[in-house]
């Protein structure tokens, strides 16, 4: 009796020991998975919390640069020699205005670009189809209209509402003489707010990560909530919908005031936890609008409160299995134990492997960030060396040549025809004269290309590169091109300006060479490669050739290259298709092996001048034609081969 009173004593100690035993681990398990998620929650979080500031900042500059090249094309309308001569009227100043607006619709779509008069009475207004033209209409009521007149400065206006009752911002630039400092009147564009930011951007939809926008004084000009555009982000209105919450508003001040340059803040005014990070919109180095990304942290975690969610059903269900067996029970926890363990190394290496695809996206926004930068710098170089020799050549002619060349009397016109006659009997100084003239005309057409690169760019990565396709003779095509660059060394050479004029070596095919191509298109890939050759060419030879090849041949002569520029898409190619290989080599100093890998990819350039957008335009102008391009070092270490294939014509 008392040997089963004590076994039945003994048992249930045991038992009680075991279901305590089993409790402790079942407590121990729990608190093992709520740190693992948690772990990988705030994980998850920091990692998207990271991305996005450099997101939002990326997209300031974004928004940024496009303003500043408005701004731009503004400001060259408003120098142009129409408006500066006060010519603000007829039809000579609407094809002007006409072309800027086109120019600047390819950047984003404005309502309107207008010319106003120093009496703020507009003279032109080339609006978007559908709009309402406002010629002779008096705008002084319009804040930005002053703030132009009263600064003589370029304006980036606050957000108002248009007639039409579209939120806008505008930009203006002044017309102002630049003889006598004269204001004349100004150009302006009207650009609707929400459509501008939509470009960058959800401004729509508040269920995902959202764009709001802010004008200087804090008003929104973009927003979901569409009720607040115009209104202060402090109204009482506004203020009243987020509940006056105190970390909300301390970020947004610390940003509008310039205290904060990026950052981030986390709060909930009632709506739902909200991630925001903001920057400011910078121009010359001043705020002038102000980006925010609000993304709803329950986004963020929707998809790993859903992975979670699934384990942690498994988790009970084994749990619940594991109840019917103590032996089986603490068996199976032991195994449980390492399958746990198993899903966190392979959850952190999961993490691991997100976090290093982060930084590489991190990096590439750096040397995106980086290249945006460089390109900057060198489009102001090379836009303001060609700039100052115009004006220094037009000041020397002023000055020194024909003093009276500005002057509109008859008295003017009496003494200008006199000082051309005196400079056409002084040899030296006519050579002089021509000099300068030259020296004009060659800086306003490197103006024109740096431009026209420019627009090629935009044109090719909005997929509208246009091709005017005819049938020309390849061998014709390539001897016109020699022949222009000819004679622009001549002319060059002529006024003393060129070292020795490089020999160019090409023996035309005994058969015409027929493809069909856009020939303006095709002569300006041919102008640049053989420019480029002679540019590192160091005074040596040019070798030029055209041959006739079958397609499927291309894939032999490309595997004797180097893999960095090859491309192994078109290697494939077992066509029969007849094509034209054009290689153009030089003896020159080679390509940099650290340029090679991304030869043709924009900016890719470690020259002393030039943008790095010429090959990247004759990439894509040759393969929008159905054709290839690549490059290497030649073989004997002595400068390199550009190659390039067209489709001639059936």
């Amino acid at each position: 009796m008392g040997k089963g009173f004590l076994f039945v004593r003994r048992k249930k100690i045991a038992i009680v020991s075991i279901i305590l035993l089993i409790a402790g681990s079942y407590s121990l398990l729990f608190f093992q998975q709520n740190i693992a998620e948690q772990n990988i929650r705030d994980s998850l979080f920091l990692a998207h919390k990271n991305n996005q500031i450099e997101i939002t900042k990326a997209l300031s500059e974004h928004v940024s640069a496009d303003l500043q090249l408005v701004a731009a094309i503004l400001q060259g309308l408003s120098d142009s020699i129409y408006l500066q001569q006060g010519e603000l009227y007829g039809d000579r100043v609407g094809n002007l205005v006409g072309e800027r607006f086109n120019q600047i619709n390819n950047i984003t779509k404005i309502d309107g670009l207008f010319v106003a008069d120093n009496n703020n009475i507009i003279t032109h207004n080339k609006v978007s189809e559908g709009q309402r033209s406002f010629v002779n209409i008096d705008i002084s009521l319009r804040d930005y209209v002053n703030e132009t007149r009263s600064t003589l400065n370029p304006v980036f206006s606050n957000g108002f509402k248009g007639i039409d009752g579209t939120h806008k911002i505008a930009l203006t630039s002044p017309i102002i003489n630049r003889d006598n400092g004269e204001y004349i009147g100004m150009v302006g564009v009207e650009i609707p707010s929400v459509d501008f930011f939509a470009r960058y951007g959800n401004v729509y939809n508040i269920d995902s990560r959202f764009l709001v926008s802010y004008d200087r004084d804090s008003n929104y000009i973009s927003t979901p909530r569409t009720n607040f555009l115009g209104m202060s982000l402090f109204s009482d209105e506004v203020q009243r919908f987020f509940n006056h919450n105190d970390i909300q508003n301390k970020y947004y001040q610390d940003v509008f005031n310039g205290r904060l340059f990026g950052g981030f803040a986390v709060y909930d005014f009632g709506t739902g936890e909200r991630l925001n990070t903001g920057h400011p919109v910078s121009v010359d180095g001043k705020s002038k609008y102000f980006v925010f990304l609000i993304t709803p942290t329950a986004s963020v975690y929707s998809d790993i409160d859903k992975t979670l969610l699934e384990e942690r059903s498994k988790f009970y269900m084994l749990i619940a299995g594991i109840t019917t067996a103590i032996v089986i029970l603490v068996l199976f926890l032991i195994k449980l134990n390492s399958i746990l363990n198993e899903q966190i190394n392979r959850r952190t290496k999961d993490l691991e492997e997100s976090n290093k695809r982060l930084n590489i996206a991190n990096e590439q926004l750096n040397i995106n960030d980086t290249m945006q930068k460089e390109f900057i710098n060198i489009a102001a170089h090379e836009l303001r060396t060609p700039t100052q020799a115009i004006s220094g050549n037009l000041e020397l002619i002023k000055m020194t040549y024909i003093p009276s060349i500005f002057e509109t009397s008859l008295i003017g016109r009496v003494d200008i025809r006199k000082e051309l006659e005196r400079l056409a009997k002084d040899e030296d100084r006519l050579h002089d004269f021509a000099y300068g003239l030259v020296s004009t005309y060659r800086n306003a057409q490197r103006l024109e290309k740096l431009v026209n690169d420019i627009l090629d760019t935009s044109r090719i990565e909005g997929n509208r590169l246009e091709l005017h396709k005819e049938s020309f003779d390849m061998n014709e095509e390539i001897q016109n091109v020699i022949k222009d660059i000819h004679n622009r060394n001549s002319l060059s050479s002529l006024h003393g300006n060129s070292s020795d004029p490089i020999d160019i070596v090409f023996e035309p095919q005994e058969y015409p060479v027929i493809v069909s191509a856009d020939k303006v298109r095709i002569f300006e890939a041919l102008s640049n490669l053989i420019n480029n050759a002679i540019k590192f060419s160091n005074n040596k030879p040019i070798t030029i050739s055209a041959k006739r090849l079958q397609k499927n041949e291309i894939g032999s002569i490309k595997s004797n290259h180097s893999a960095e520029s090859m491309d192994r898409e078109n290697i494939r190619d077992n066509t029969d298709e007849e094509v034209v290989m054009v290689s153009i080599k030089d003896s020159g100093i080679g390509i940099d092996s650290e340029i090679l890998p991304r030869l043709f990819t924009k900016f890719a350039t470690k020259s002393y001048q030039g943008t790095g957008l010429g090959l990247y335009i004759v990439k894509n102008i040759i393969e929008t034609h159905g054709g290839q391009i690549w490059a290497e070092n030649n073989k004997d270490g002595k400068g390199a081969t550009f190659y390039f294939t067209l489709p001639l014509t059936k």
